[in-house]
């Protein structure tokens, strides 16, 4: 074989190869550029690509101050600076570490070092919460791997101001007791959505048929019921009053009888939401006036007598021989104020809170037994009418439904029934007990309590909630007019002689002394303090309930508590501009 012949074998070969080598080569771009095009176009996209959130605002909340809203819930703008690992300039490493530190007040040195260098990361959050100028001092040196989210951070201008009502939103932004967390989800809007090509300093660029942007849909902007004035002034009254009293825990509620509006909910002790994290008792961020169940005693005794005189019973001039105690199956009730023995009248026993004669008012309903048919009837009146020991539904979280316990249970016997009749035995929260008041003195019908009193809009346009309805009708008209009556001059007569009152005006109420339960005894050491009133000049414009209480210390509703309520009811005349009845001076 020549020379020749072998060369043109060796370039046959050679082409061979090199052939198989191009088709090789095209064959795997084939694989790269079609099969593979959509793999490399993710990887590419996710490169290049950014997928932001657009944060909803969260609504705010609004009190009414001379029906004017004002807010008492508000957002402060803020910024999370986060950094990419991979994008950081790691010759800037030592000025963005100094700078964070200087202006944010991040983190210590070695922890940004840390997080900016971080391996097989894209996102690390190195500042949280700074200020809008913060955040433009940053933004100014244009540093490539470090980004900034806008968001939001609850503030309560007006500080402790009706805490408990409104709650407060934690570090995550969830709503946390009260008006925020009932109402989180509407507070909290929809977030929006950016999905767009940025350049490598994280800044958003125009162009890429696959940008998408969804915008956020801002949470609700609410109108509360509370007025900032009576809420202000309830607070102020109530932690004065408790310490005239030696006493270290209670609460108010001031509502409008004729609406269901909550004008005022105050507790003491209290706390600062903009503070929340330096709580060390858990039990500050509660609202007792809707959470925390209770016996009120005889309070409730203006609850018995309207349903005896509703059921055409009794009446104030009714009479019944008191002998200070009374035998109902195998117990004895007696009365906490003796002597006042003899022939008494119902207004008699309303004025001394004599337990004898609402034992007697409820025997009544039952042709003089404490029967199966009286206590159906008290029943009705209690849980179904009056709405106690149920939730009534206000507009916040955490309410308690409080326990009345039915005739038809084996605990629903005539002596429970019969401490019923005196707050006893029966578990119910201060806004039941408020509520239910206020249909007895309104002229008879149940408004169901709310908080809320309107929105406002994205324009700032303010729409108040539709008009209450007529409320459902749980006493006659008549049976209010007495109670009223009762009422007042049960406040004329109250034990201890004047009572401060301003002249030419309706006030009326109750007091209430009751003792607390312990290992499932009540025990005689400690007791809790209770006044349960209304007030107005032609009309009621007001129920105002007292709760006051003091471990180991015995709180009495007229002595206490109703020293608080005089004080609210005389400046709410005053801030309602009622004038007195006429002939009245």
């Amino acid at each position: 074989m020549n020379i020749t012949t072998i060369n043109n074998q060796r370039i046959k070969q050679l082409g061979l190869l090199f052939a198989a080598a191009l088709v090789i080569i095209i064959l795997r771009l084939f694989y790269l550029q079609i099969i593979q095009h959509g793999v490399y176009t993710d990887i590419a996209r996710a490169e290049q690509q950014k997928q932001l959130t657009l944060p909803a605002s969260r609504g705010e909340l609004y009190a009414l101050d001379n029906g004017e809203p004002v807010k008492i819930a508000m957002n402060e703008t803020v910024y999370t600076v986060f950094a990419d690992p991979e994008t950081v300039d790691r010759d800037e490493l030592g000025e963005i570490i100094s700078s964070l530190n200087e202006i944010a007040g991040a983190e210590t040195v070695d922890e940004v070092r840390d997080k900016l260098t971080k391996e097989n990361s894209r996102y690390q959050v190195v500042a949280r919460d700074i200020t809008r100028t913060q955040a433009q001092l940053l933004k100014d040196k244009k540093y490539a791997g470090i980004g900034f989210i806008e968001g939001s951070r609850r503030t309560y201008p007006e500080g402790r101001l009706a805490a408990q009502t409104l709650g407060f939103v934690n570090a995550e932004g969830k709503g946390q007791y009260g008006i925020e967390q009932y109402f989180n989800e509407r507070l909290n809007g929809v977030d929006g959505e950016l999905r767009t090509v940025t350049d490598v300093r994280n800044v958003p660029l125009t162009i890429g048929s696959d940008n998408l942007r969804r915008e956020p849909v801002d949470g609700e902007n609410l109108v509360l019921t509370i007025d900032r004035n009576v809420q202000s002034y309830a607070e102020e009254a109530l932690q004065k009053g408790l310490e005239r009293a030696g006493a270290s825990d209670g609460s108010v509620v001031v509502m409008n009888p004729n609406n269901g509006d909550i004008l005022a909910m105050a507790n003491y002790p209290t706390y600062n939401p903009n503070e929340y994290f330096k709580v060390q008792d858990a039990a500050q961020f509660t609202n007792s006036v809707v959470s925390v169940p209770y016996e009120p005693a005889s309070v409730i005794k203006s609850f018995i007598f309207a349903a005896a005189i509703d059921q055409g019973k009794i009446t104030p001039s009714s009479t019944f021989y008191n002998s200070d105690s009374v035998k109902i199956d195998d117990a004895t009730i007696r009365n906490a104020y003796t002597g006042i023995t003899g022939t008494r009248t119902m207004q008699e026993a309303y004025d001394w809170s004599l337990n004898t004669g609402s034992v007697y008012a409820a025997q009544q309903l039952g042709g003089g037994q404490l029967n199966r048919p009286a206590r159906d009837i008290m029943y009705q009146y209690y849980h179904d009418r009056f709405k106690m020991g149920q939730l009534t539904g206000i507009e916040v979280a955490g309410e308690a439904a409080g326990s009345i316990i039915s005739p038809e249970e084996e605990q629903g016997n005539a002596v429970r029934y019969s401490n019923m009749t005196f707050g006893q035995g029966m578990d119910v929260t201060m806004l039941q007990v408020a509520s239910g008041y206020s249909s007895i003195i309104n002229g008879g019908t149940y408004q169901r309590p709310h908080i809320v009193k309107g929105v406002i809009d994205a324009d700032g346009d303010y729409s108040g909630r539709a008009a209450e309805g007529v409320g459902e009708r749980v006493v006659s008209n008549d049976t209010s007019r007495a109670m009223r009556e009762m009422s007042a001059v049960g406040r004329g007569n109250l034990m201890g002689g004047t009572n401060g009152d301003k002249t030419g005006y309706t006030i009326g109420g109750k007091t209430g002394t009751s003792q607390v339960v312990e290992n499932n005894r009540y025990i005689f050491s400690e007791t809790i303090g209770t006044y349960l009133g209304f007030g107005g000049a032609t009309k009621p414009e007001y129920v105002i309930m007292v709760r006051v209480a003091a471990p180991g210390k015995k709180m009495e509703g007229g002595a206490h508590a109703s020293p608080i309520f005089t004080e609210i009811s005389n400046w709410m005349i005053d801030y309602l501009r009622l004038h007195p009845k006429q002939g009245d001076q």
